[in-house]
């Protein structure tokens, strides 16, 4: 089944990277209203998650929102897989980072980075063309799929222009291994966490949120510099990304900051142009007695560090 899945995929992939732009888009349009409004795919998801975050806004300008959300969807569904068969070029004229030389300093002293990136605009592409844009080599710390054919297939692909996938189980023993040149560890943490006694309570939107260690853990454990790259549709089918800096010692950063700094700038990135993120995840799994549950497990974190600090 596993691979009769693969194939099917695999032919659909292929089809959607022969045909031009202009016919996926309009393809891209009819699938847009087909999950939003004959399949329904996640609707009550989305709806209850705008209305959360945007407690103010009229049910027009959230149902607006709603419909944007799933063009754009739509839009990065089918530009995932065209980007399986499209050239370097291809990618380089529809995809530019516009501040590469933000990483230089870093690049010149040696320094590894770790670039934070979340479910907004075209994620897809970025794996795609940061690597051969920016002079630092490109590690991406993913999840693999569980079938096995497709994950090889998409290792392949995605991996194709320079940047290196690195599965999370594996980030260990990559980071200790030896290196040609300076890295940046690009990690997308805005999904939700699943383990609550790692997780970090921050506001976001005005809620209490959970949110994954990862950032915290790997800036502060690592004291790389931590940039955000900030991923933007400049039209349809173009994009830019701008690397912004969050900290550049984040070894001096108390439990928490760099979480809530994170999730700040997301929030401020989403609130400007809100259908662009991933409003279909289940952001928020967590009750409020879940919640509690977390800042009691923060607070002892917090405590143990003024112990090892007070020694």
């Amino acid at each position: 089944m596993k691979k009769a899945g693969f194939f099917a995929i695999r032919i659909f992939s292929g089809l959607m990277g022969i045909m031009p732009f202009f016919i996926l888009y309009g393809l891209a349009d009819i699938i847009s209203l087909i999950l939003q409004y004959l399949v329904g795919y996640r609707r009550k998801v989305v709806q209850k998650n705008l209305k959360r975050c945007f407690p103010d806004k009229s049910k027009k300008e959230l149902s607006r929102i709603e419909r944007k959300f799933y063009r754009n969807l739509s839009d990065i569904t089918i530009e995932t897989f065209k980007g399986l068969y499209m050239s370097k070029r291809q990618i380089a004229k529809r995809f530019k980072v516009l501040n590469p030389e933000v990483m230089q300093k870093y690049f010149e002293k040696g320094q590894d980075t770790l670039g934070l990136a979340s479910h907004y605009a075209n994620w897809e592409w970025g794996i795609l063309g940061v690597d051969f844009q920016v002079p630092h080599q490109a590690v991406s710390i993913y999840k693999p799929m569980h079938n096995e054919y497709a994950e090889n297939f998409s290792y392949k692909r995605r991996s194709r222009f320079g940047m290196k996938l690195v599965s999370i189980k594996e980030t260990k023993d990559y980071f200790a291994s030896k290196k040609e040149k300076p890295n940046t560890y690009i990690l997308a943490a805005d999904q939700h966490p699943n383990d609550k006694k790692k997780s970090i309570v921050v506001d976001f939107f005005n809620i209490e949120t959970a949110s994954l260690h990862g950032p915290e853990a790997y800036g502060r454990n690592t004291g790389m510099p931590i940039l955000y790259f900030d991923i933007q549709r400049v039209k349809r089918g173009h994009y830019t990304m701008e690397i912004i800096e969050l900290f550049e010692n984040p070894k001096s950063t108390s439990f928490g900051e760099i979480t809530q700094k994170y999730m700040s700038t997301l929030e401020s990135i989403i609130r400007k142009k809100p259908e662009n993120w991933l409003w279909s995840h289940k952001r928020w799994k967590y009750t409020e007695k879940d919640i509690e549950c977390i800042k009691k497990y923060n607070q002892e974190r917090i405590e143990m560090e003024k112990k090892q600090k007070s020694k």
